[in-house]
């Protein structure tokens, strides 16, 4: 037996350095190799091949080789996901290895109005910023994706804010409530995969893209970093999607090619669209700049099941189509008696001209059009244009052509083989106006079907929706209600883990969608939370009016419990060195450091650390704390030391439907 299989079938006779599905803790066992732990020592004592190797003997007396046990311990890969063997490599080479692999996880990013102040709106007004984006390598990640406890856990209903009870459940035993979770969406996306996995049939995601004209975020990070961030979450919501589920992914063109590329392999080529989607319009101080103004930005749409799974058929909203231009105004009459005239002459002589010529010439060509437009669409049913006759429209219908070609100027009538009345004139199909008018939201309109060319929704006005703001990073309620409606039905699980100021989930509720939303960051007045009670309390804005929203309905709000995360948050927060002083002096007593931290030294140099700016001595007590322990994992559950509570431990219970 190889040594190291040696040392964790030894180690693994204690049980408190085994995970609940079997796996070694290594950083605990390095912890205690830090400690010169006695348990630890005797266990590595009663193995002799063990025994040999990690200790010296000096004069009779056995020494512990702490430094060589650690170094190998550092060495050995123990995860579950090692990609030692792998297929189709990306193509993306980094370092001089392809990106997958690179098992490292990138756990934070900058979001969306951490760069940009409040009524801010130019790139130069940027103030500094500083961003704690850590990548942690392989053999750094130890309990970093177990399941997290969960904690202040609450419904909100119509009644407002009430103590948590219960999750409800369907016949299945899944959870059937609406939730938003708080804590880093990487964490949450594993810890919902214990009861979520397969059943989500939609995500929505509008995430950092990385280095980006517009400066919603901080773009001096590495590629391979904004890369790793997002396979680590793509890989997790791919595990949550049903086998029929959709992911829509925004992303501007900076780094649409490279997302592609990553999404590809994660989504095995199971690319339903590409969407571009115009976002602005060309107005404003950028438009002087040379070039082509950028107004649009992409959606990548995958499937888990390409051969099972697609979009609905979906029409938009479409201007009077020209070729619309016969008139039938005796429609009621036996057809025998039909006449066919030229739409535009007819109109312009209701408005007394003599013809549309005459018309136009006296009106203007834009007047004259909008009048024909009018007159098409409160005549619908009398308006139509003709078209050409096919083999599908069957036999009947070729003969009668034939037929029509020779009997001039006289209107036939025939059945198709769906049953439909059809009309046929001079060898052509008579296909009426109002077969193109649909109902928008409350409005019978002209309409095209669906293509992947999004133009029509409006990102004018929509900085008030749902009564919060976000500048700049918002997307329109229309946007999403499109997406919702062409992948989803009615109660399916709609998914957005970068939730913002709550879209996705507000017009989730609206349409009777179950919804899970996201979120790490407070938006304090402008949060999601904030934007749902106002849902819940009937919220007039967005697609309120199309969906004739009422209010109505709940969700349950969950926080990952946090530990050295507070001590981040803390960090990030501090304003003068004064402040990271009383941090460090709480966090050697309370933290989780890394493994490697030497704290004599620390304190040895103590007075260099004073010397670094702020951000500097922000960065590096970040970089000293253990990120396996930002939250707390359930295998702690019951660990004095992290003291959970009795409503902590019934919430996080219930929703892994832990029985002991």
């Amino acid at each position: 037996m190889k040594l190291y299989e040696t040392l964790v079938a030894q180690l693994k006779k204690e049980p408190n350095y085994v995970t609940d599905n079997g796996e070694l803790k290594k950083w605990v066992v390095i912890n205690k190799a830090q400690n010169y732990d006695a348990e630890l020592i005797g266990l590595l004592l009663d193995d002799k091949e063990l025994k040999v190797k990690f200790f010296l003997e000096i004069k009779g007396v056995l020494v512990f080789n702490q430094s060589l046990f650690v170094q190998f311990l550092e060495q050995k890969n123990y995860l579950n996901d090692s990609y030692t063997a792998y297929k189709n490599k990306v193509g993306l080479n980094i370092d001089g290895k392809y990106l997958k692999q690179r098992n490292e996880v990138a756990l934070v990013w900058p979001f969306k109005d951490c760069v940009l102040e409040g009524g801010q709106s130019r790139e130069e007004d940027k103030r500094e910023e500083i961003f704690f984006n850590e990548t942690l390598a392989q053999d750094e990640i130890t309990q970093l994706l177990e399941p997290k406890v969960l904690t202040n856990a609450k419904r909100f209903t119509g009644k407002g804010e009430e103590p948590f009870d219960k999750f409800n459940r369907n016949e299945k035993g899944i959870i059937t409530d609406n939730l938003i979770v708080k804590g880093n969406n990487l964490l949450a996306l594993h810890s919902l995969k214990e009861e979520f996995a397969g059943q989500v049939k939609l995500i929505y995601i509008d995430p950092p893209y990385g280095k980006d004209a517009d400066t919603f975020y901080n773009d001096t990070f590495k590629m391979s970093s904004w890369l790793t961030f997002m396979r680590n979450r793509l890989q997790a919501a791919k595990d949550l999607l049903a086998v029929n589920g959709i992911i829509f992914i925004q992303i501007s063109y900076h780094n649409l090619a490279q997302l592609k590329l990553i999404s590809d392999e994660i989504f095995n080529s199971a690319l339903l669209n590409i969407l571009t989607v115009k976002v602005r319009s060309a107005s404003g101080f950028k438009v002087v700049n040379p070039g082509c103004f950028v107004s649009s930005e992409f959606i990548l749409v995958y499937t888990k099941d390409k051969g099972t799974t697609n979009l609905k058929k979906s029409y938009v909203e479409d201007d009077y189509d020209e070729a619309y231009s016969k008139l039938v105004p005796n429609k009621d009459e036996p057809i025998v008696k039909w006449k066919i005239l030229s739409l535009k002459d007819e109109v312009a002589k209701e408005h007394g001209h003599e013809s549309f010529a005459a018309m136009k010439k006296k009106l203007g060509a834009r007047q004259s059009q909008n009048l024909v437009a009018e007159y098409a669409l409160s005549n619908a049913d009398k308006i139509c244009q003709l078209e050409t006759i096919g083999h599908a429209a069957g036999q009947e219908s070729l003969k009668l052509k034939e037929k029509s070609k020779i009997e001039r100027n006289k209107v036939f009538q025939t059945e198709n083989n769906k049953g439909e009345i059809r009309y046929v004139y001079n060898g052509r199909e008579m296909a009426f106006y109002n077969k193109k008018l649909r109902d928008f939201d409350g409005v019978m309109a002209p309409s095209t079907i669906l293509t992947d060319i999004w133009k029509d929704i409006s990102w004018e006005g929509i900085g008030t929706e749902g009564g919060v703001t976000l500048n700049r990073g918002k997307k329109p309620e229309r946007l999403i209600k499109r997406i919702i409606e062409i992948s989803t039905e009615a109660k399916d699980i709609v998914m957005d883990f970068h939730l913002g100021s709550g879209s996705t989930a507000a017009v989730a509720h609206k349409m009777g969608r179950q919804y899970i939303g996201i979120e790490q960051l407070d938006y304090g007045d402008n949060d999601s939370v904030v934007r749902l009670k106002n849902v819940i309390n009937g919220d007039t804005t967005g697609i309120s009016e199309s969906v004739n929203w009422k209010g109505g309905g709940d969700f349950v709000y969950l926080e990952l419990k946090k530990y050295n995360q507070d001590f981040v948050e803390q960090i990030e927060s501090a304003k003068d060195p004064k402040a990271i002083l009383e941090i460090w002096k709480n966090m050697k007593e309370k933290s989780f450091l890394n493994y490697n931290v030497d704290l004599k030294k620390q304190e040895q140099h103590i007075e260099e650390f004073k010397a670094l700016t702020l951000a500097g001595q922000k960065e590096h007590l970040v970089e000293l704390l253990d990120k396996n322990q930002l939250y707390v994992n359930i295998s702690s559950l019951n660990d004095e030391d992290f003291t959970v509570t009795v409503e902590e431990k019934k919430a996080t219970k219930d929703f892994y439907q832990i029985k002991k």
